[in-house]
Parts: structure tokens; C-alpha cells; sequence
């Protein structure tokens, strides 16, 4: 899976930053213990997410500098998402069905 260039930013801050990935952490597993459906999670925390990316682009390095140059029309965390609920949560992947 590929992260976008604002959801790399986010994760890279949240790998350099214990306090804040412990914090995170205990959200995507809150969310995952929800009993909702995967894609509904995964909504959940990309809305997250996102909320946070545009409040620390009014005080962290590297966010403001993005929120500068391009402004912060809103962009998508449903991949980055996606992946911390299977990696954090440890949610199972879907297997395809054999035909």
C-alpha cells in the first residue's frame, strides 16, 4: 500500500514521535473495537487524521510548510487508515475468495 504525500508526512511525525504514536495508537484501537464495518472505520480515522494534519499545520514543521505552499484543501487518509488498523489494531486482511 502507498501513502500519499500528506499521509507519508503524517506517519514520518507520528514514527519521530512517541508520545504522539502512543496516542494514535490507542485511537485506532479504540475505533477498531467500535464493532463496525472496516470501511466505516477506516472513514472514522482518515476524518481524524486529517483534523489533526490541519491543526498542526498552524504550529509543527513539516505541516505548515505544505499548508504554505499548497494550502489545505482537504486530502484524503483513508490509506493511511487502512493501514494502521491492520498494523495497530491488527485487524485480519481480507483473503479473496477462490473461485
Amino acid at each position: 500500500m502507498s501513502l500519499n504525500r500528506y499521509e507519508q508526512i503524517l506517519f514520518d511525525y507520528l514514527e519521530n514521535r512517541p508520545d504522539e504514536k502512543r496516542f494514535w495508537k490507542a485511537q485506532v484501537i479504540e475505533v477498531s473495537r467500535q464493532n463496525i464495518r472496516h470501511q466505516a472505520m477506516a472513514n472514522d480515522l482518515s476524518g481524524r487524521f486529517w483534523e489533526y494534519f490541519e491543526e498542526r499545520s498552524r504550529y509543527e514543521s513539516p505541516f505548515r510548510e505544505v499548508a504554505v505552499r499548497e494550502g489545505l484543501e482537504r486530502i484524503s487518509m483513508l490509506n493511511l487508515s487502512e493501514y494502521l488498523l491492520r498494523v495497530w489494531a491488527d485487524l485480519p486482511v481480507k483473503k479473496k475468495k477462490a473461485r
